[in-house]
């Protein structure tokens, strides 16, 4: 176990990939952190194809010193997910404090609006690839991309290196709890 007395946020709202959800959910609880689904601030519970998952927190009361990294999974919900200004504010807190930001596939979304973009090299989706670019970022077509505590990804097809690349990144640092 090698994330024991870590704590991950995985970010949730309506509309989220499944697989960029329920894959870094259990692969950081078989590694032994704390994973704790933090949602918008809107309702307690978000839906996906029919599954539901309830948050366990809401974002307005999510903490970043509570917390040692924070993953974003893709599909529609982070589109939905940067109209909460607590959710923007606790991604772009994680950074400033320099502590793992993991997102995946349309997940950059979220990174443009919390404005941690400019001058990071990037990867994502490619259909919002200009927007990244946008924003700031040198966007590249890779499996993961790292640029100081900040790794992202393109599909789900990459969540094994998103997730390996992640934990590495934490096993580095002490845990926050």
């Amino acid at each position: 176990m090698t994330l024991e007395g870590k704590r991950v946020a995985l970010l949730v709202e309506d509309e989220y990939n499944i697989d960029e959800f329920v894959y870094p959910y259990h692969r950081f609880k078989e590694a032994g952190a704390d994973v704790k689904v933090v949602g918008t601030s809107r309702t307690d519970t978000f839906s996906s194809h029919d599954r539901h998952v309830k948050a366990d927190l809401p974002a307005n009361r999510a903490r970043v010193e509570d917390f040692d990294a924070v993953i974003i999974p893709g599909g529609h919900a982070p589109d939905k997910m940067r109209m909460d200004k607590d959710l923007v504010r606790f991604v772009h807190d994680m950074d400033s404090a320099g502590k793992p930001v993991g997102a995946i596939c349309h997940a950059g979304w979220m990174l443009v609006s919390a404005k941690v973009l400019p001058g990071r090299n990037a990867t994502s989706f490619y259909s919002i690839r200009d927007d990244m670019e946008a924003a700031g970022a040198t966007w590249s077509d890779e499996e993961v991309v790292v640029d100081r505590n900040l790794v992202t990804s393109r599909t789900p097809a990459d969540l094994p290196a998103f997730c390996r690349t992640i934990i590495e990144s934490m096993e580095r640092q002490p845990a926050t709890v």
